[in-house]
This record gives structure tokens, sequence and C-alpha cells, in this order.
């Protein structure tokens, strides 16, 4: 096995599609935010705010001020010269830095996507993506090299496989398989896109689509690995991610796993692409094509490599299933929720009208949520327990200031998940000042009094 792994280790491809997948990557971010900034987004969502929630252990990653823009307009700046290939590794270093900070500076926007565009981020920082087609390699004849590990390839493919894979066995739960949940709730609201709104009224469209969207993200990987059933395999990712965007606000995240699909062809496509390219920016492409195959510079820094993105690749195997550690409903107590590619599997709705008691004369009143929180942000809150918690401390913080030595704080919250009747949700007898967050079960959210099977 040894030898077969060293083997394996020691293979090569043709450059062309990693740096393909470099060009499409840096494009898709720079365009992502220039959309961002555009829309307003910067402001509305990081400076206008008064309060931001955090990720546990981040809690000093913050907006910061009118410097945020600056923050931006650096993550642009690097995904342009990622594209360019120049100074490739500084600059997809700085890109996940920055592009990261940005996605934790409020846990409110978490997106399935922006992590997707973070942890692939990380993973480019040691593949040679520069080697070939680059600024970087067009200035540096050592750098230069038409031949690549194969395995700085197929890592891509690897995390791509497991986005979509895992996204399929997350849909193998009763409430999306057997009850159409929460697709009954969302595609009836469609009723006004031509052609499709008629058959979104429709209950066994329904099924089609949590059915057919189960088994596309299952067996995507594998067809597109085939190369006999590689142009099919395309022909549905267009299909499906087109349907999504029409259906489903959800940004860029389309446009990147169809980009991002192209690296599972083979180099041909990707060196015509580079030749339309290169007719039309008018350089030459001929002037990579050296035959040469890439050498990291030391071989300690090729064995960290590997080991860097083995380490990564179990951690992104792993990390989906800590649900498992954790007793009861996961779509109640969202403990191992996030960063699972559990991608739009829920519909909940919430409401928490928190009560400050001042012990030390038992004075009580309820909080005013739009006084501390924007809309978007008590939207969130009211049916995420992390959300909850975090807010009630800063309720506790704020309400210390104004002279309440020692306030607790309860809240009186429902929920409602999938489409059943709303059901109280945290125990309104709890003080959540006395809860700490951390990663423990959350023994202070009611029980879910209904059974969601699967995954």
């Amino acid at each position: 096995m040894y030898n077969s792994i060293q083997t394996y280790f020691s293979r090569t491809k043709n450059a062309a599609p990693l740096a393909v997948f470099r060009i499409l990557f840096g494009i898709l971010m720079l365009w992502s935010i220039v959309r961002f900034a555009a829309n307003g987004w910067i402001s509305k969502l990081y400076i206008e705010p008064d309060f931001h929630f955090s990720y546990l252990g981040f809690e000093w990653v913050g907006p910061l001020g009118e410097w945020t823009y600056l923050l931006f307009i650096i993550c642009g700046i690097t995904s342009l010269f990622v594209a360019l290939g120049f100074k490739y590794r500084i600059s997809i270093i700085v890109f996940f830095l920055s592009f990261t900070y940005i996605e934790l500076m409020d846990k409110t926007t978490y997106l399935n996507h922006y992590y997707f565009i973070s942890i692939l981020s990380f993973l480019m920082i040691f593949l040679p993506a520069h080697a070939y087609y680059s600024i970087d390699a067009r200035r540096n004849k050592h750098l230069r090299s038409q031949e690549i590990p194969a395995w700085t390839i197929d890592s891509i493919k690897l995390l791509l496989g497991i986005v979509y894979f895992y996204a399929g066995l997350a849909k193998l739960n009763s409430d999306w398989l057997f009850e159409a949940m929460p697709l009954q709730i969302w595609l009836p609201s469609k009723y006004s896109i031509p052609l499709l709104g008629d058959l979104l009224q429709q209950t066994w469209a329904h099924y089609a689509f949590a059915w057919g969207g189960t088994l596309y993200d299952l067996s995507i990987p594998f067809l597109l690995l085939y190369k006999r059933t590689r142009i099919f395999a395309f022909m549905m990712v267009v299909i499906f991610h087109v349907l999504t965007r029409v259906l489903f606000p959800i940004g860029m995240f389309p446009y990147i796993m169809i980009g991002s699909v192209l690296i599972f062809f083979d180099a041909g496509l990707h060196n015509k692409i580079l030749a339309k390219i290169s007719e039309w920016l008018n350089i030459s492409k001929s002037v990579f094509d050296n035959g040469k195959i890439y050498q990291f510079p030391k071989n300690w820094l090729r064995k960290a490599s590997v080991g860097i993105v083995a380490v990564f690749f179990i951690l992104q195997l792993l990390i989906p299933f800590r649900y498992l550690l954790y007793p009861g409903e996961l779509f109640w107590t969202e403990e191992g929720y996030r960063f699972s590619w559990r991608v739009m599997l829920m519909e909940k709705a919430g409401y928490a009208n928190f009560k400050v008691v001042n012990p030390e004369n038992g004075q009580r009143f309820y909080v005013d949520n739009d006084q501390f929180l924007t809309e978007f942000q008590e939207k969130q809150m009211s049916f995420q327990p992390d959300f909850i918690l975090e807010y009630a401390h800063y309720l506790e913080d704020h309400y210390q200031t104004q002279g309440i030595k020692d306030p607790e704080i309860y809240v009186e919250s429902y929920v409602a998940l999938n489409g059943r009747r709303s059901q109280p949700y945290v125990n309104p007898e709890v003080d959540l000042t006395e809860i700490k967050p951390s990663l423990k079960h959350r023994t202070w959210l009611l029980p879910f009094n209904d059974e969601i099977k699967g995954l």
C-alpha cells in the first residue's frame, strides 16, 4: 500500500486545469466583492448595526468601522491578483485571511458557500496554481511548469465531491424525502416565475424536486469523475444551479459551483480555454508550454504541503458528523448544524421575548429588540439557540451599564420548524446569564415534540 501511495504522489498532470480554476476563482471572487459593495451590504450588515453576533472562540473578530471598506478592497484586489497569478502565494494567503475575517465578523450572514470559499482558498495556499499561465510563471522561468503533481488537481475534485455528497447525505431525512419539507413551503411562493409558476403549485413537483435534488447531490461527483458521463453531468450541474438561482436568492454559489466543476474535465478543454483567452488578450500561450515538471522549492515544503492537505481533508470528512456527539434533534438544537453542508434543509421561524429582572428589587421589564438589533439580526436570533444566548449576555452587559448590578435575563420563545406548529423553545425558567457559551449540550432548550428520522 505504501508503494501505491508513493506512486500516486509521484504522478503528474497537465497544469492547465488548475490554471483555469485559479482564473475563474479569482474572477468570481472579484465579482462577488464588487456585487456586495454595489448593493450597499458593507454598510448595512457590518457598519450600521450596533451589535454583531460572533462565532465561539472568535469574539475578537468584528467590523472595523469605516476601515471595513478597506478590508473589502484588499479582498477584491487580492482576488484579482489570484486570477492573474501575480504574487500568487502572498495574494491567496491575504485573500484567505481577509475573506475569512469578513465571514467571521457577524454570524448572522453565515452561508454555506462563504464557508466553502474560505476552506477552498485555504487549500489553494498549498497548490501550485501559479506554475502555469500566470504573471508569476511568465516572469520566473524556474517556476514555469507545464506539469504539476496530480494530487494538487485531485484535491480540488475531492473537496467538490465532499460538498456535493455530504449535501446529499444530509437530505436523507424524513422531512425532506417524505414530507417534501421545506420545499412545500418555499416553492408555492414562486407562482410568478414564468413557465414554472404553475408547476410549482403542484405537490408532486415538490417531491420531484426533493428526490431529484437528493439523487443529484449523491451522484454528481461520480458522474463527473467518469469520462463517459462527464458531459451529461456538467449539463446537469448547469441546469441544477441555474434552476436553484432562479428559485432562491443564494447569491454567487451557483456560478461558483458551475465554474468549479470544470476542473473535472481533461486538460484538452482547459488548454482550449487558455488559448481563447490568449487570443482575446493578444498574448502568447506557447511560452508556458515548456514540458517542465513542477518541483516544490524544498523537499520539506512538499512534505509539509501534503501533510497539511491530508489533515485538512480528514477534518472535512469528520466535521459534518460532529452532530452525532449530541443528543436530541439536530434541526431543533442546531448542535453541529453549521459547516456540515446542510444546504437549505429547514424553514425555521421564531419569536423571542426577553425579560430583564433586577434581583435587588424584583423590578422586571421586557426588552424591545428593535432597540439593539436590525430586522435581519432579530429574525436570525429568534430561532437559533447560540444567537439567543449571546444576545442575552449582550443584554446583561448593557443593563449593567444602566445601573442594574447583576441583571437576570429570561426569554419566552417559540419556534416553528418545517411547517409544524410553534413549540416552546427555551426554558423560560432559566436565567441565561448563568449559561456560558460553549460546545456543551444545550440543556436549557426544551425538547422537540416530534421526530425527524434520517442522517
